[in-house]
């Protein structure tokens, strides 16, 4: 899985600082946690990616309802923002969920579970794929309406700020979501009432099947700045990048200075779901294997963690190996654990 000759994209420096009260730089104190950081961000990576790969094959083998989006090529953003919450922090997803749950804390076999449609499942496998939710560790739910979380995200704010904690709502969304008057609606209320909201855009270049440019006016940053959001551009990835910048997010967000907008460039490696495989048609084969070859996320954390001597080829299998067991035990799970019964099909239903 990991190729050391994989160029390695700038990012933040190699050395973790933080800012003292009197906003000088120094070293963090704690190397050796710093370093186990690092590593856990690796695995949370490795653990998505192969999730996504076990879905995709549940799919193949018609062992799973319905369609998937996977998020394969993405998996820095989910981690390096999640990695900046606690665990009551809320976060809002999307149809291309899963990593987001995972890097909130979701266990796998209940998320393989609820693909399958069994009672074991988060939703008691009445959500599936795009509608897992997870109150224990804060996720509201992930959306299939593209935009329809920003609301949700927004609302959560508010209850936040009327109630006085210092939690941080995150509301994650792809490009497509661009188009939709809700966030903007969203966004505009946020900002009036200062709420503790961080909007992350991944953009993941498409809308479906048609290249962001040609449906998006304007630069996407400049649309939340309109209402006078803080907003930040970044690469998204470089899991390093993304994490320092969602601290610095959750910091304003915590300390009351209102709502953000984080636009984070990605990829996925995919097509836009499990059934979208040739992909010629509105995007090239040059362009993805560029992406898959020089901009892998799990590529560049492994790529950087040998090179500073945090950890060598050796411990990097053994992550991906453990990470394979753990998901081929959670499958074996989800595959044998039961339906819910029938009778039950009209519980926990709203509309």
């Amino acid at each position: 899985m990991h190729h050391s000759n994989t160029p390695v994209l700038q990012g933040l420096d190699d050395t973790l600082m933080v800012r003292s009260k009197k906003d000088k730089v120094k070293p963090a104190k704690s190397a050796a946690a710093h370093d186990e950081r690092w590593i856990h961000f690796y695995r949370q990576m490795v653990k998505i990616r192969r999730f996504e790969e076990e879905v995709n094959q549940l799919y193949l083998g018609a062992k799973m309802p319905g369609l998937a989006h996977l998020y394969i090529g993405q998996e820095a953003i989910a981690v390096g923002v999640c990695e900046a919450l606690r665990r009551d922090d809320y976060i809002t997803s999307t149809h291309r969920g899963h990593g987001h749950c995972l890097a909130k804390g979701a266990a796998v076999d209940k998320m393989f579970a609820e693909l399958l449609g069994k009672e074991a499942g988060y939703c008691r496998g009445k959500g599936g794929s795009m509608h897992i939710a997870d109150q224990e560790t804060g996720n509201l739910g992930a959306n299939a309406i593209v935009g329809g979380s920003a609301a949700l995200a927004t609302g959560a704010g508010l209850s936040i700020k009327m109630r006085g904690t210092d939690q941080v709502a995150v509301c994650f969304f792809g490009d497509g979501a661009l188009g939709q008057g809700l966030l903007y609606e969203a966004m505009n209320m946020a900002s009036l009432w200062k709420l503790p909201v961080i909007y992350v855009c991944e953009n993941n270049q498409y809308n479906e099947y048609t290249n962001y440019r040609e449906t998006t006016a304007g630069e996407v940053a400049a649309r939340a700045e309109a209402f006078g959001i803080h907003s930040d551009t970044i690469d998204g990835q470089d899991v390093r990048m993304v994490h320092a910048t969602s601290l610095e997010l959750v910091k304003r967000a915590r300390r009351g200075d209102g709502p953000a907008f984080l636009h984070c460039n990605t990829y996925r490696f995919h097509g836009h779901h499990v059934g979208d495989i040739d992909r010629s048609y509105y995007r090239s084969k040059r362009e993805e294997e560029d992406w898959k070859t020089q901009r892998d996320p799990v590529i560049l954390l492994g790529d950087w963690l040998q090179k500073n001597k945090l950890a060598d080829s050796n411990l990097l299998q053994t992550i991906d190996n453990e990470v394979s067991e753990e998901i081929i035990s959670a499958v074996n799970f989800a595959l044998a654990a039961p339906f819910p019964a029938a009778d039950e099909v009209d519980q926990h239903v709203y509309a």
